[in-house]
């Protein structure tokens, strides 16, 4: 904060909150709190060059303009290089915001015959978002989709709100002792240093609803992350109004308490339901993103029935612009709780829903036959919404055919549940030096051509020097960030002065890089690879075809097997011959993933088929080059031409894991001893190796707009959202209406 004694600034300021301007940037107010500039290099460079360390420090604008000082902005305004630069960002970001550049959402319903004038809005829900590290209300692979779906949600311009909840003090933050143990810290967050604003009604005073829970109702605030054109609603308990013992229900993003975590999801559907309401919002189609939301449509329920309808027609109107997404066949991704503990709270809803308690146990049951069942979220949002998908082809026939029985009434032949593949916000995660080609070859509109595969042609005739010089550029990037993380980690575990200057020496630019992070669940077998231990480290150790493996990846504090594999490898790490050679990067974010992402030549993905839903970070290291060495399982089969990359194993599962393991492993020393090392390592006289280097392309252009979420977004649009909101209009019109998940 100011020092208040200070003397005045001699510009003209504008003060709101704690934040003080000259009228002169005005501008950077709005766009501090817009998250465009996560995606935008030049704003986050224009932030960067009024305070570079406070940059580097927070990378968050809003606290650096907190912080800015007013002799800085004297200097600035002066500044007619800064000012320029200014004014291009704002004029930019006004663009953007204005819709002057056009849409794909506009062109597309007008092609479609959507009377002009028709009001569309898309509400979506999720339990976590990903937008930038700044913002931690994320863990993983959930969370970062769901913030890639709203900014190319924005991007392409779909009428769109999104609902999750603002955790006060986040996802843990990950750190692993020098024993390999992880430890769990829970930083409190101050919202008011963030990109957040409380949401305002339309007299300006604070938005806050109430939700009934079992004996009493909690008041819930609304805070706005704004992310381009969308909104990001964020729900929060923590304040005065609610009993001390209320006020943690958002205090932790995935907290171990069943019943707690029953509260916060009631909490996230019933009141982002009542919060869009609130605001005066109308959704046409509501969006389910997993089961953790499915409350949502208890509230809806009890709306409909309100206006006069009985449950089972109630039932039927919600389901019909409602769609689902269900991202995993893993039990423990399937949200369940038990029948007493559900009961209890589904109580209070059964009065003004005109139902018994077994009637809504029985929604949300696994079970053909629903007595005495638990209450299971996914087959709660599979029975109440209208249209279902999983998230890569192979993962829509897996939970296609885990949940079938929940449809009987759906003629064989067809689909219950399909598959809309993920894809990831290539902007957000593609590296500068890439970028840049992309810009030059494509054409500085690439990112408005990630629906058009064959505008990507152009890769082909990127030069192999200049691909390859721009991909070590952004190698030796993630060489110096790994060596300042291995400093303060070694520092923090004891390490003598010696020991911490020989960091320096650590990761060689001219060493094939491997890549491996991702949550660490057992599935994910992160270990797979050290089966045989002597093999591996005479492959990595080799004198003149080395190899240099990075590993990052939280395990949820409950997965007592996830921490113990975070341990074996830390452990494996230090030892010889492997020690220099595989490291341990601890408290993995969205900033380590993207600096690796951007920075191996290979990524490597070993779950146990069928269990990887899609995955998406195999696809933003392809969008920078690297190469996918990969389990055929989740996205990969899709993508893999059998020049792009590597499988391995076959496309295929075996009945025992035992022998699946040994199968999969014998595969990856193979094609690792036979074909990717002799690859990386087969160079031109130019020092360029060129076969590797056609990979490459063939990498970028086969995958960056195929697994783009503007593709994905694209894909919801026309199978889900449009057919709901059709349904949508043709209920309010008193039309026939037809409802089932049938595809």
């Amino acid at each position: 904060m100011k020092d208040s004694n200070m003397h005045s600034p001699k510009i003209d300021a504008l003060h709101i909150g704690d934040i003080e301007l000259p009228r002169e940037v005005a501008g950077l107010y709005d766009l501090a709190y817009n998250l465009w500039w996560s995606w935008t290099p030049r704003a986050r460079s224009l932030f960067a060059s009024i305070d570079s360390s406070s940059w580097a420090l927070y990378r968050n604008p809003v606290q650096l303009l907190i912080n800015v000082e007013p002799e800085r902005w004297e200097t600035l305004v002066e500044d007619e290089q800064f000012m320029d630069r200014y004014e291009a960002v704002i004029s930019g970001f006004e663009r953007y915001r204005s819709y002057a550049e056009g849409c794909w959402f506009e062109e597309q319903r007008a092609a479609d015959g959507v009377p002009e004038g028709t009001s569309e809005l898309f509400a979506y829900f999720s339990m976590e978002y990903g937008v930038h590290q700044s913002l931690a209300i994320y863990s993983g692979g959930l969370g970062v989709l769901s913030g890639d779906h709203c900014k190319s949600a924005s991007d392409l311009g779909l009428p769109f709100v999104a609902v999750g909840l603002l955790y006060r003090r986040g996802y843990f933050r990950q750190a692993v002792d020098s024993d390999g143990l992880q430890q769990h810290n829970y930083p409190e967050y101050d919202f008011r240093r963030l990109p957040l604003r409380p949401a305002a009604s339309a007299t300006g005073g604070e938005v806050r609803v109430k939700v009934p829970l079992v004996d009493r109702e909690i008041e819930v605030k609304i805070w706005v992350a704004q992310i381009g054109r969308v909104p990001l609603l964020l729900l929060d308990t923590d304040i005065h109004q609610n009993d001390p013992a209320d006020r943690p229900i958002t205090d932790v993003l995935y907290t171990r308490g069943r019943e707690m975590r029953l509260i916060q999801e009631m909490v996230l559907g019933v009141g982002g339901v009542k919060a869009i309401r609130a605001l005066g919002l109308e959704p046409t189609v509501w969006h389910l993103n997993e089961g953790h939301c499915a409350f949502l449509q208890l509230e809806r329920l009890r709306e409909t029935v309100a206006e006069g309808a009985s449950f089972h027609q109630a039932l039927e109107v919600v389901r019909r612009d409602s769609v689902f997404t269900t991202h995993t066949p893993v039990p423990a991704g399937n949200e369940q709780f038990d029948a007493a503990l559900a009961s209890r709270y589904l109580t209070p809803w059964s009065e003004p829903l005109g139902c018994s308690v077994g009637d809504l146990l029985a929604l949300g049951s696994a079970a053909v036959d629903p007595a005495g069942q638990n209450l299971n979220l996914t087959a709660l949002g599979l029975r109440t919404t209208s249209r279902a998908n999983g998230v890569s082809q192979l993962n829509g026939k897996i939970v296609d055919a885990m949940w079938r029985h929940l449809f009987p009434q759906i003629p064989q032949g067809h689909r219950a549940i399909t598959g809309i593949t993920n894809g990831i916000h290539s902007a957000t995660w593609v590296g500068m030096d890439i970028r840049r080609l992309f810009e030059r070859h494509v054409g500085p509109d690439w990112q408005r051509r990630l629906l058009d595969p064959a505008a990507w042609e152009a890769i082909y005739q990127i030069p192999d020097e200049e691909l390859w010089a721009a991909h070590q550029r952004q190698k030796a990037r993630l060489g110096r960030f790994l060596r300042g993380r291995m400093r303060s980690q070694r520092a923090r575990h004891g390490a003598a002065p010696d020991e911490l200057r020989a960091v320096g020496n650590l990761f060689d630019t001219e060493v094939l890089t491997l890549g491996f992070a991702r949550r660490f669940a057992t599935y994910k077998r992160a270990n797979l690879i050290f089966r045989d231990l002597d093999r591996f480290s005479r492959i990595v150790s080799s004198a003149d075809r080395p190899l240099q493996l990075l590993f990052a990846g939280k395990a949820h504090p409950a997965d007592r097997p996830g921490q113990e594999l975070i341990q074996q490898i830390f452990h494996l790490s230090q030892t010889d011959p492997l020690r220099g050679r595989v490291f341990f990067l601890e408290d993995y974010d969205m900033r380590i993933g993207s600096m690796l992402v951007q920075g191996v030549d290979v990524w490597l993905n070993t779950p146990r088929r069928p269990l990887e839903a899609s995955g998406t970070s195999g696809q933003k290291a392809a969008t920078n080059g690297a190469l996918n060495f990969s389990i055929l399982d989740g996205w990969w089969p899709e993508a893999f031409d059998r020049v792009n990359g590597w499988a391995i194993g076959e496309d295929q599962s075996l009945a025992q894991e035992a022998a699946q393991d040994e199968a999969d492993v014998e595969s990856f020393y193979s094609r690792l001893e036979q074909e990717v090392v002799p690859q990386y390592y087969d160079r031109a006289e130019t020092g360029v190796p060129t076969g590797w280097i056609a990979k490459m392309k063939r990498a970028i252009a086969t995958v960056t707009p195929e697994f783009s979420s503007d593709r994905m977004v694209r894909d919801y649009a026309l199978e889900a959202y449009f057919p709901a909101a059709r349904r949508h209009r043709e209920a309010a019109s008193n039309a026939p209406v037809e409802v089932g998940n049938i595809s």
